[in-house]
């Protein structure tokens, strides 16, 4: 069951269907990942449905789904084009899930957030994405980012 519903996000997920993935995750879920660093209950679903509406070249593809009935993981790539520059980005993410009562408790995405940078914001992102400072501004960039979606919409 549990890897079913890994793949089910998954497949929602290469849909652009926000819907279909925040309904495999509990109301009080918790995610995090190198930019996101803790999102929990409706601001981690909000993120998904940002990511799927803003996403217009978006490509999914999963792998490696493995899960027993208290955790998972799989591994999954992205590809589109960032920011205003359009600047191609094909990104690598390791993902483990927790599950309970027949839904995703918590979820972690792992990536290398300095090759991310390199793609996503070209020289800069190359020469200074290993920096603390150049990670911070990335977080707090996604942070405004999400906040102002969320304002819009309300929710």
């Amino acid at each position: 069951m549990s890897a079913a519903l890994i793949t089910s996000f998954y497949e929602s997920f290469s849909r652009r269907d926000a819907e279909g993935m925040v309904a495999c995750y509990a109301d009080d879920v918790r995610f995090s990942d190198p930019v996101f660093t803790d999102l929990r209950g409706e601001r981690a679903k909000a993120m998904w449905r940002m990511l799927c509406e803003r996403g217009e070249d978006l490509e999914i593809t999963f792998r490696d789904v493995k899960a027993d009935g208290e955790r998972g993981s799989a591994r999954w790539e992205a590809r589109y084009s960032f920011g205003a520059a359009g600047r191609r980005v094909h990104n690598v993410i390791d993902a483990t899930f927790r599950f309970a009562d027949g839904e995703i408790v918590e979820h972690v995405d792992r990536f290398d957030l300095r090759r991310w940078s390199g793609m996503a914001l070209g020289v800069p992102g190359k020469l200074f994405g290993w920096t603390p400072f150049l990670k911070s501004a990335i977080r707090k960039q996604g942070a405004r980012g999400l906040d102002a979606w969320i304002a819009k919409r309300g929710r």
